[in-house]
């Protein structure tokens, strides 16, 4: 395990808590926020820089609406961070009662399956593998998928996004089955997922559709969304007023005017 030189504890999943065993971990999957390594994508139109600093909003406003869900005492927040050795760049990032892991694996399904196995070993109840890349999810949705996972019985819960990936996996066991053969960054990864979950026998509940921010067309709904009041067509809920992602994107709205 690597030494911390952060303020949020590091865990360790040889060293688990039986107080852990009635909380879910509500775990996103980060990118240490380094220019050049992060939101890629979004430069342009943004520039990398640009999108380092948005990816730090995204961060903010995911684990404070985590924080608000885990108050209630039934969850935890925690950052699945890569690569070991950058825990610092979240310093001050993140709610004071945060805590990292670190990932481990090669590819993405290794790495959220490896993830759920590590946090399982730590005495997690259940755990939701969450991504960085959707700061107006309603903190309904988180709510639905804890109280979801508390109930007897396996199962799985999936938050399902507009273009056909999914924000959250919920799992009470780390099902190998659900990160096999899944053809990740595709629109097919949800369908997929669904289909594995069905041929292991496992019930599959279904959150609020949400959409992930990861190129220009869907920085251009969350800027219709947090600065025009304008929901996405496809969503029945109202998203997370996500404060830090606001107030960035209406200074850049205000340097593009500035500049005309």
């Amino acid at each position: 395990m690597p030494i911390s030189t952060t303020p949020y504890p590091i865990l360790n999943p040889a060293n688990p808590l039986t107080t852990r065993a009635g909380l879910c971990a509500l775990a996103v999957m980060a990118k240490a926020p380094r220019s050049g390594k992060v939101k890629t994508r979004l430069a342009p139109p943004l520039t990398l820089d640009h999108s380092a600093a948005i990816n730090i909003c995204f961060l903010r406003d995911t684990t404070e609406n985590i924080a608000a869900v885990a108050a209630s005492g039934n969850a935890a927040g925690i950052i699945s961070y890569t690569p070991i050795g950058d825990e610092a760049l979240f310093d001050t990032l993140l709610p004071a009662n945060f805590a990292l892991i670190p990932q481990r694996g090669d590819g993405f399904g290794e790495r959220l399956l490896a993830t759920a196995e590590d946090l399982f070993a730590c005495g997690y109840g259940s755990v939701c593998l969450i991504d960085s890349d959707s700061p107006t999810v309603p903190a309904a949705a988180f709510e639905q998928a804890v109280a979801e996972l508390a109930k007897p019985g396996d199962r799985i819960v999936l938050g399902p996004a507009h273009d056909g990936g999914y924000y959250l996996i919920g799992l009470k066991r780390a099902h190998a089955e659900l990160f096999a053969n899944i053809t990740w960054s595709t629109s097919a990864v949800f369908a997929e997922t669904i289909a594995a979950a069905k041929a292991a026998d496992l019930e599959a509940i279904i959150l609020p559709l949400w959409y992930d921010v990861d190129d220009s067309a869907t920085l251009d709904i969350l800027t219709a969304e947090l600065l025009h009041h304008t929901p996405p067509p496809f969503t029945t809920l109202p998203g997370y007023p996500a404060p830090h992602t606001r107030a960035f994107l209406g200074k850049l709205n205000q340097q593009g005017s500035d500049r005309r």
